[in-house]
């Protein structure tokens, strides 16, 4: 399924980059990578760079239970549904946390709990991301920031920073409201460094984790392709020479 939603994302997205100073930390389980969440895009996202950078450890995610009904596929890779509009749905999620968040694994959620635009402050990060530090003190804190934009070519870039990880244990020392500031902080500060990388529109500050599609496509490119050929040139489908 992760090979799935690499070819997905290559096809349908210019390219998918992390930010140079952005990179994945390098920490055994359990971890929870808690995000914002801009965009339908975020799942294949999260997948994508859950395969690439924690291959290693098993991965989960709460999902809407009313949209995991219609993308069932998620299931088979560590979604869980959670009903997000009652207080047995956030009784049911740290129920299955506590099972999940154990050694060898990690949890991902788009602790918004509904789509909101980057540019939305404060993010309103649910409070159920804090309470976790109650059930699984040993894991670390992972802020993940994504940001999609269209710069030269005409599918979109999907870029994501991680920020810098917490111990659960230093989170566990502050009161609840104070917990959840602090995460809500840390995402916010990490997703206004990627939003001035991704206002640069310089690929050179991201590291590049998959490359997709670039061109028009169709009969304009196939024209392209022969007229270079005619002229002995390289054919580059890129607006501005095909640079990733």
């Amino acid at each position: 399924m992760a090979a799935y939603f690499r070819r997905y994302l290559r096809r349908h997205l210019n390219a998918v980059r992390v930010s140079a100073w952005g990179a994945a930390p390098a920490l055994p389980g359990p971890l929870v990578v808690y995000s914002n969440h801009p965009a339908w895009w975020d799942a294949a996202l999260i997948i994508a760079l859950a395969d690439r950078y924690y291959p290693n450890l098993e991965s989960y995610a709460p999902f809407d239970a009313v949209m995991l009904e219609r993308y069932g596929v998620f299931a088979r890779m560590g979604a869980f549904g959670v009903d997000l509009d009652s207080p047995r749905g956030g009784a049911d999620f740290l129920r299955a946390s506590k099972t999940i968040l154990g050694p060898g694994r990690m949890m991902w959620i788009t602790a918004q709990g509904r789509f909101s635009d980057v540019r939305e402050r404060p993010l309103g990060l649910r409070p159920g991301v804090a309470r976790l530090v109650e059930l699984a003190p040993d894991a670390t804190f992972v802020p993940l920031a994504l940001e999609y934009a269209f710069w030269e070519e005409r599918g979109a870039e999907a870029c994501a920073a991680f920020g810098t990880p917490v111990p659960g244990r230093d989170l566990l020392a502050l009161p609840r409201p104070d917990r959840l500031a602090r995460l809500e902080a840390d995402l916010t500060a990490t997703l206004d460094r990627l939003s001035g990388d991704v206002r640069s529109r310089d690929p050179a500050r991201f590291g590049l984790l998959l490359d997709g599609r670039r061109g028009v496509g169709g009969i304009y490119d196939g024209w392209r392709r022969l007229a270079a050929r005619l002229h002995g040139q390289r054919f580059e489908p890129g607006h501005r020479g095909g640079a990733p």
